[in-house]
């Protein structure tokens, strides 16, 4: 599929109140230090990560990774199909030994030098659609004798009954979602996808304090009877707020290549994502803060030239307004920096420019102004894929 355009750049601000919308090991804020300043930051995975959620529910698909995918075949077999749950802890152990991804035994809890016979874990993470499941399962029905007459799986020089190319060409398999996200699996040959999406780390455009939160728990029975003083559990843990900027870019030449000459499809996709990232939000901490908040500004632009991050128009912090806040000034930071880049690089890569936000000040830089996200994202895919076909870039 030959178009001119070929990036699909959307940056987003986007305030969020009190949270922790993604820790460390320690269970502290992220933070990272920009512009010689620390700020809050998102990782890029655990954005993705709650986007691909998001996506996977507009498109109907979903993808599995995981390292258990026997044990995934074992409960389908035993829970759904009706086989007698030893045989189906020996077909799924087999299932998952088949490929040429190496794998171990999982470890008896009550004892850990001790292995699990058939408890497959696989070095590394199967990433497949989850309809791969089922397929696996349908290989185990059609080697049924053979699963029956075969050995347990006790070690990881064990080999399995069924056929390996069978099994790894179910682990190549792909849907909507490894088209977009791409896949990373060097263990099976032909089975890693060049990702079409590209992801940054959310951080604030401006100075952020982490904030301790000292927190009690009351024993109901104790304030009840009122025998006692004190609290029944006491802790602390680490919030922040701001405003963060975030980028991400589509490559739709990538997203092409990996789903073939299918242009429906490609919007879809498309439109699917940038749907997701925009409304998608990180949900750690949820239950003790509810930060669901929505974008403030969303731009969008078609580029046939190269993906472009407006992160550097916050190397700078931005200050606050005269009355507060760091919205305002965010959305007017990167409009300004939008316009010096086409001052410096020039317009002729953009096919299309435009934005959404939730006030109507005069942001030309960002192109044209729509009413709303969903009108800002059909905008731009009619722009790019109504785009003449050739190599304009």
């Amino acid at each position: 599929m030959a178009m001119a355009a070929r990036f699909i750049d959307i940056h987003i601000v986007q305030s969020v109140p009190f949270a922790n919308l993604n820790r460390d090991d320690t269970n502290s804020v992220k933070t990272v230090q920009y512009g010689n300043v620390l700020r809050t930051r998102v990782s890029s995975q655990s954005w993705k990560r709650a986007a691909r959620g998001e996506f996977e529910a507009r498109i109907g698909q979903a993808a599995l990774r995981t390292r258990r995918i026997g044990e995934r075949v074992t409960r389908l077999l035993s829970e759904s199909r009706g086989w007698p749950e030893a045989l189906a802890e020996r077909a799924g152990a087999h299932a998952a030994a088949a490929s040429s991804i190496k794998f171990e035994l999982a470890k008896d809890p009550q004892d850990l030098k001790q292995t699990v016979p058939n408890k497959v874990l696989t070095n590394a993470m199967v990433y497949v659609p989850e309809t791969a499941v089922a397929e696996l399962a349908d290989l185990a029905e059609k080697y049924r004798e053979e699963l029956e007459a075969a050995k347990d799986i006790k070690k990881p020089a064990d080999k399995s009954v069924l056929p390996a190319n069978k099994v790894e060409a179910v682990l190549r398999s792909r849907n909507g979602v490894i088209n977009l996200f791409g896949r990373m699996l060097a263990e099976v040959d032909n089975a890693g996808v060049d990702g079409a999406v590209q992801v940054a780390h959310a951080l604030t455009t401006h100075e952020t304090d982490v904030e301790l939160d000292y927190f009690s728990a009351v024993d109901d029975v104790t304030a009840t009877w009122g025998d006692q003083t004190g609290s029944g559990h006491m802790g602390h843990t680490e919030f922040s707020a701001g405003t963060f900027y975030r980028y991400a870019t589509i490559d739709l030449r990538d997203l092409a290549r990996n789903i073939g000459d299918n242009t429906a499809e490609l919007r879809e996709l498309t439109v699917a994502f940038l749907s997701a990232f925009i409304l998608s939000l990180p949900q750690a901490k949820k239950n003790s803060t509810a930060p669901h908040t929505i974008p403030d500004l969303v731009h969008i632009s078609v580029r046939t030239d190269r993906p472009l991050s407006y992160a550097a128009a916050f190397e700078s912090p931005v200050a606050a307004a005269g009355q507060g806040g760091f919205s305002g000034p965010s959305r007017t930071t990167l409009s300004d920096y939008a316009a010096a880049a086409n001052r410096l690089i020039g317009t002729r890569g953009i096919l299309t420019s435009g934005w959404a936000g939730v006030d109507d000040k005069d942001l030309d830089a960002l192109g044209t102004h729509h009413s709303g996200f969903n009108a800002l994202i059909n905008a731009a895919l009619d722009s790019a894929l109504a785009a003449p076909t050739g190599d304009a870039a």
